[in-house]
């Protein structure tokens, strides 16, 4: 059971990556107050958790009755996060941030696909096969954990950066954001070509 557990615990935590989402998450909610900030923290890992339990259990089904493979999700995750960085990117930041509810980014793009995204429910539907329901679920709860306790002490990273720091690095970061996207989609069609899915 112990092994199985670990076996989980480290693709799963590789495939999430917690210390690549916090500079992200900094990024995208540079503008909101501590409190808005923790709510979307919350926010962001309830999305990933229900996510995550739903492709646990059918995420096999899913697909097959959507008709949909693993590389179409890819495609339209990638396309989505890169949409929404070149947005991110062209907008005026004061003006139109604090009319996004805080709610929304804690369920895109933060919890999905930052948190769980193609990558992370791919993993979790091999490893259903390979280890099990229970080990599997309890892996993606540590991980879940961890990445929530990072998340709520982003603050102390943020008042480090300062407000000029924090702006010039949220630019840097939506940039990153779009390439991870377009890598994202490209995967997802060299996938979709290779017939490995």
């Amino acid at each position: 059971m112990i092994k199985s557990l670990i076996l989980s615990f480290i693709p799963l935590f590789v495939a999430m990556d917690p210390v690549g989402i916090v500079p992200m998450y900094l990024s995208l909610t540079r503008e909101l107050n501590r409190v808005e900030r923790k709510k979307v923290a919350r926010d962001s890992i309830l999305t990933a958790c229900i996510l995550g339990i739903i492709f646990v259990l059918g995420g096999k089904v899913i697909f097959k009755v959507l008709g949909i493979s693993v590389p179409d999700f890819a495609i339209a995750g990638g396309l989505l996060l890169f949409t929404f960085s070149i947005l991110d990117l062209l907008r005026e930041r004061a003006s139109e941030v604090k009319k996004e509810p805080a709610s929304s980014l804690g369920v895109f793009p933060i919890g999905t696909p930052i948190i769980v995204g193609p990558a992370v429910l791919t993993t979790l539907i091999i490893l259903v096969d390979t280890q099990g329901y229970f080990a599997t679920l309890i892996a993606f709860g540590l991980n879940l954990l961890i990445l929530g306790i990072v998340l709520l002490k982003a603050d102390i990273i943020l008042s480090v950066l300062g407000e000029g720091g924090a702006r010039g690095f949220a630019k840097i970061m939506s940039i990153l954001l779009a390439a991870i996207g377009i890598m994202m989609v490209r995967r997802g069609i060299m996938e979709l070509i290779s017939g490995k899915f």
